[in-house]
């Protein structure tokens, strides 16, 4: 395997292979058995439009954690882009829960006690985490906002304030409140990347393997924006809509879906975005990706 350091201390990089597969999950932290926002999008290596993928019932987090172990098992020449923040901020405080002596050193010891404290919560969900006496300090919930929280809108990973500076409107994974939340997903979502830990690799986190699957964190404003689609105004809730955004990336008409919500079409579009960003060599390369923002908030793809 490629050297982490080549990744991301400039240089000529890493020397990708090609893959054959492209996905995007859209996330969802929401405490149940099948989420209804959590959707898998899939495109190959032709320039037809992605297409979605859905067990007869949806698909729950245990069941897609399986389907990405499968391909690792499998050895598939896949990307899979996850629409989740896969760590904590970590940088601002050289800590994820500063002042409490559990705080876990890295990534991959976030994930696991993530996975530890939420072990009885069915689901994959998280609840218990967020009971813990240190760490609901660090959060905002509903009706309980942690007094190391902060202030504003909470503390942003480096990789964050990269996607602030592009213009675009990230939120800190330490708020569960509202909407626009992000921090369910994630905290999730480390529970699903803790048990594929050794089966599929996570960028930049693990180092790009010469063959099998990886996985990347996206965002999903990126590829509305690469596909003409002005900022607060992403959403596509129809088939001409979708179409329209699809074309700008050079893509034809998909095939029409029972039904259209932002969770399938934010999905569809971005794996058709992966497959075209995935060849370009400085979204490998961040410039302010150092080895030590590698191993604790990791980097979301795209952001250069």
């Amino acid at each position: 395997a490629h050297g982490l350091l080549g990744q991301v201390a400039g240089g000529k990089g890493p020397k990708l292979k090609h893959f054959d597969h492209f996905a995007v999950v859209d996330w969802s932290g929401q405490a149940v058995a099948r989420p209804k926002g959590l959707v898998l999008a899939y495109a190959g290596r032709d320039n037809r439009p992605p297409i979605l993928l859905h067990p007869e019932n949806g698909w729950s987090r245990q069941s897609l954690t399986d389907w990405l172990a499968a391909h690792g098992k499998a050895r598939t020449r896949i990307l899979i882009g996850l629409d989740l923040s896969p760590a904590l901020p970590f940088t601002d405080e050289q800590a994820y829960f500063p002042g409490w002596d559990g705080s876990p050193p890295d990534a991959f010891s976030l994930w696991k006690l993530v996975d530890q404290h939420a072990k009885d919560d069915e689901h994959l969900s998280v609840s218990s985490l967020l009971l813990h006496e240190e760490i609901r300090r660090h959060f905002r919930q509903l009706g309980d906002c942690g007094d190391r929280f902060g202030v504003g809108r909470g503390r942003l990973r480096q990789c964050e304030i990269g996607q602030a500076e592009m213009g675009l409107s990230p939120y800190s994974c330490f708020n569960l409140v509202g909407a626009a939340q992000v921090g369910k997903s994630s905290l999730t979502g480390m529970r699903c990347l803790n048990r594929l830990r050794g089966i599929v690799p996570v960028w930049p986190f693990d180092p790009i393997p010469d063959e099998g699957p990886l996985i990347v964190e996206i965002y999903t404003a990126l590829a509305a924006r690469e596909a003409g689609i002005p900022a607060g105004r992403s959403k596509m809730r129809n088939a001409e809509a979708l179409d329209t955004a699809l074309d700008k990336l050079g893509v034809s008409k998909h095939q029409k879906l029972k039904r259209y919500d932002d969770h399938a079409t934010d999905a569809m579009l971005t794996a058709a975005w992966l497959r075209i960003a995935a060849e370009r060599e400085r979204l490998w390369q961040p410039v302010k990706l150092t080895p030590e923002i590698a191993r604790t908030e990791g980097w979301t793809f795209g952001v250069y």
